[in-house]
């Protein structure tokens, strides 16, 4: 039991890592090339493709959570027990915050394409999630629940519930990524598209951008805890729960 507590802790550690590592590095690089390089769709791109891969190399270590909202959906699924999950969203955070801290060191001394002295990493704000376009809290709340949502319900029915899991660990990767795709398109600019409470913290610590960060906690573990309560009494899971 303690080797694979220990396994699936460097696996959910690896997973978040690369996320933050190469979706704020992409926010980063947004900021450091003439015109944005691809602007938002590389941000998109660069979340969904991490997710992607990292989800079907560690589905069959840790289940590939790599976000306490989807931890805390699995939980109140049934699936997982507290004690696991506390650990795992314990890896998640450490995970995102040393990345957080490599960016930082990597690209502290590149300059933004905006020509105002600024460096990337400023720009960027080291890829935190923060709102934007001037929505209130409550807006950017509701859009992160659903936005939470549309991601732990897909995870429910592709990497948790043994009828989606019986197709393979890269379905649910690949959907789960392109899931986080369409969200960060949807509502990137708007909220920053969070969804994750670990990619969050990241950025926030290292780089000292609190602005509503208790939203981007509470938001996605709602949104996650609904989808799970929906998939579990709305829809039905098949397979046996694990402690």
């Amino acid at each position: 039991m303690k080797n694979t507590m220990v396994r699936g802790s460097i696996a959910e550690f690896v997973g978040t890592f690369t996320l933050m590592f190469a979706g704020g590095g992409a926010i980063i690089m947004t900021a450091a090339m003439p015109g944005g390089g691809g602007g938002l769709v590389s941000i998109a791109l660069a979340h969904g493709l991490a997710l992607a891969v990292m989800i079907s190399a560690t589905m069959h270590i840790s289940g590939g959570q790599l976000n306490p909202a989807v931890t805390f959906g699995v939980l109140v699924g049934g699936k997982q027990g507290l004690g696991k999950s506390i650990v795992f969203v314990i890896s998640q955070v450490l995970g995102s915050v040393v990345a957080a801290m490599i960016l930082k060191w990597a690209f502290g001394g590149i300059v933004a394409a905006s020509g105002d002295g600024a460096t990337a990493v400023d720009a960027a704000k080291l890829g935190a999630t923060l709102g934007g376009m001037e929505l209130g809290a409550g807006v950017i709340f509701i859009l992160e629940v659903i936005a939470t949502f549309f991601l732990v319900f897909t995870v429910f029915g592709t990497a948790v519930d043994q009828r989606g899991v019986g197709k393979g660990p890269m379905v649910g990767g690949f959907a789960i990524g392109l899931t986080v795709m369409m969200d960060i398109l949807m509502i990137g600019p708007a909220t920053g598209a969070s969804m994750n409470p670990a990619r969050s913290f990241g950025p926030a610590l290292v780089g000292g951008y609190w602005d509503l960060h208790w939203l981007y906690w509470l938001a996605p573990l709602v949104g996650g805890g609904l989808a799970a309560l929906v998939w579990r009494y709305g829809i039905g899971l098949e397979g046996d729960g694990e402690g």
